[in-house]
């Protein structure tokens, strides 16, 4: 009980000293935190976004749910009025691609393509699992910035929009290594992930056309319409089925 009450008086501490920043990391006993606070919105960001304090809340709520379900997901250790704390999960997978030798990077991706078809096979869904929302230390992934805007639709549509994500944030970051990519959506399908890798090949049947429109930009275009094309691209080369 005494160490809780210094933890939280550290964080009492971090809290005052960081007022109105969004988020803080910091130290306790040689382990690492996030501190993340309610967004202070201005002028008309006030009417275009939701209400912070409800926000942060509802993160809460999910996180804790989520880590309760047993998803791979940072713990939250505090929170109080208006923000809470998070263990630390390790570098976002973006970060890592920039620092890390690529030589590295093939078992990195293949273990966060692993833990999107763990959770997935949980009965759960991200909503936006870009690389920047991912974590990665020492082989443990962390989801991390859930969507809840998303939780109206069903599950099914709900991971079918995870793979397109998923699969069009590595085109983002990495380009077109389509042998480091391929191996890594083939970690997914083979570790649960198979059917709802079909159902999203299906999803996009329809919008194939948009390979053509796209052609011309796979080299060119802006950071988020180059990878439509090659995301189409994918799955009309991708082999239908694994060995």
């Amino acid at each position: 009980m005494a160490e809780n009450d210094s933890f939280q008086q550290h964080v009492a501490k971090v809290y005052r000293e960081h007022r109105g920043e969004r988020v803080v990391p910091f130290e306790y006993q040689g382990k690492r935190y996030w501190l993340k606070q309610v967004e202070h919105l201005a002028g008309a960001m006030r009417l275009l976004k939701q209400n912070s304090t409800a926000a942060l809340h509802k993160e809460i709520g999910v996180l804790n749910t989520l880590s309760h379900l047993g998803a791979p997901v940072p713990a939250v250790v505090d929170f109080g009025d208006g923000y809470m704390v998070v263990e630390d999960a390790g570098s976002t997978i973006n970060h890592l691609l920039e620092c890390t030798n690529q030589t590295l990077w093939q078992p990195i991706l293949n273990d966060v393509s692993v833990a999107l078809a763990k959770l997935h096979s949980m009965q759960l869904a991200h909503g936006r699992p870009a690389l920047r929302d991912i974590s990665w230390q020492a082989g443990e992934v962390k989801f991390i910035d859930f969507e809840a805007n998303q939780q109206h639709k069903s599950v099914v549509s709900q991971q079918i929009r995870d793979v397109l994500v998923f699969i069009h944030s590595l085109y983002r970051y990495i380009g077109p290594n389509n042998n480091v990519i391929n191996q890594a959506i083939a970690c997914y399908r083979l570790a649960g992930g198979e059917a709802i890798w079909q159902k999203a090949k299906q999803f996009l049947a329809s919008w194939q056309w948009l390979y053509y429109f796209a052609r011309p930009f796979r080299y060119i275009g802006g950071k988020d319409l180059k990878p439509v094309y090659w995301v189409l691209w994918h799955f009309r080369q991708a082999p239908l089925t694994l060995a």
